[in-house]
């Protein structure tokens, strides 16, 4: 079992920047491959970002490249999604997911574990 916990969304306006975290406890964190997800209202949750158990490898949502970076320090168990140049369309909640045999890492069925999301508002 892998427990998630997100932190770092708040309120912010357009162009501004936020640095989420997720913080696992349990299982061996670097077993794990991870990724950012998010889900407006209304909308179903959509893949955000992607990366590797090393690190070594990252993937992006269009949506979201070139803006965000997504890291991670698994000598902290965190993994990190920084988000520059907001939009108001960057709006939603937020969650980090796990899972340690991915084989399409942007289908959120692929990943077993999930934290509690947290609000990311963007105002214009």
């Amino acid at each position: 079992q892998v427990q998630l916990v997100e932190s770092g969304g708040g309120l912010v306006q357009a162009g501004g920047s936020l640095r989420l975290s997720c913080t696992a406890s349990g299982r061996t964190f670097s077993s794990y491959d991870m990724g950012w997800f998010r889900q407006a209202p209304g909308k179903e949750r959509e893949f955000v970002a992607f990366i590797s158990r090393s690190g070594g490898s990252t993937y992006y949502a269009d949506s979201v490249k070139g803006r965000f970076i997504i890291s991670r320090d698994n000598a902290k168990n965190t993994v990190y999604l920084r988000m520059n140049s907001l939009k108001p369309e960057d709006t939603a909640v937020y969650y980090c997911a796990a899972d340690s045999h991915l084989v399409v890492v942007v289908r959120t069925s692929e990943y077993d574990y999930w934290g509690q999301g947290t609000q990311v508002t963007v105002s214009s």
